[in-house]
């Protein structure tokens, strides 16, 4: 049965599925403009909006410098083959997940103590583009070997005009992983802005 989070919880991954290894973390948004008519869209022509998801791979609480612990659209599979991402989703169109990373929990080295997903929309300054003009944000970790779906984090909060958002957190603690929802939005314009927040 899937646990539902408010912002700010935290659950401990590690007991409520034991054994668990791997997982797929999935973030999934819709625009406000698709519901518009045909005739609407055709005359505001709205622009596409590129939300792209990124894990920060930490080790004692920081992310590296430079990009080789940062799994984004720019680098899909991180160095230990631990963390991947499945790509690039330009538009954030059709049903369900918009992008998903895997993590292999079992084949992280010891020295990352967690991971943080954060998802920022690519060129948001230039393009005037914000979470405002999202609905439908959410996240959400699912079993691999089961595909059964452990927790989901709706994202309900009021984000107007803000360009970048912390979403959730994994935490390696006592040899458990726990799980935050976060929640934490921004106004950072690429993934090197975010990334500094954890150096």
């Amino acid at each position: 049965m899937t646990i539902y989070l408010k912002k700010g919880q935290k659950i401990n991954l590690s007991k409520e599925k034991k054994g668990l290894s791997k997982i797929f973390v999935a973030l999934g948004w819709d625009e406000v403009g698709k519901n518009l008519s045909f005739f609407q869209r055709l005359f505001s022509n709205p622009e596409d909006i590129d939300c792209d998801a990124s894990a920060l791979l930490l080790s004692d609480g920081k992310v590296s410098a430079g990009y080789e612990d940062i799994v984004y659209f720019g680098n899909l599979k991180h160095k230990t083959g631990a963390v991947y991402h499945s790509g690039d989703n330009l538009t954030g169109a059709g049903e369900g997940d918009s992008e998903v990373i895997n993590v292999d929990l079992s084949s992280l080295p010891k020295k990352y103590d967690g991971v943080v997903f954060v998802v920022n929309i690519y060129k948001a300054r230039e393009r005037d583009q914000h979470f405002g003009m999202l609905t439908n944000a959410y996240i959400r970790i699912v079993d691999v070997s089961t595909k059964n779906e452990i927790c989901r984090y709706i994202l309900s909060d009021n984000y107007d005009r803000k360009t970048a958002m912390i979403v959730a957190k994994l935490t390696k603690e006592n040899d458990e992983w726990h799980f935050d929802a976060i929640g934490e939005a921004t106004n950072d314009n690429r993934i090197s802005e975010m990334a500094d927040r954890f150096r």
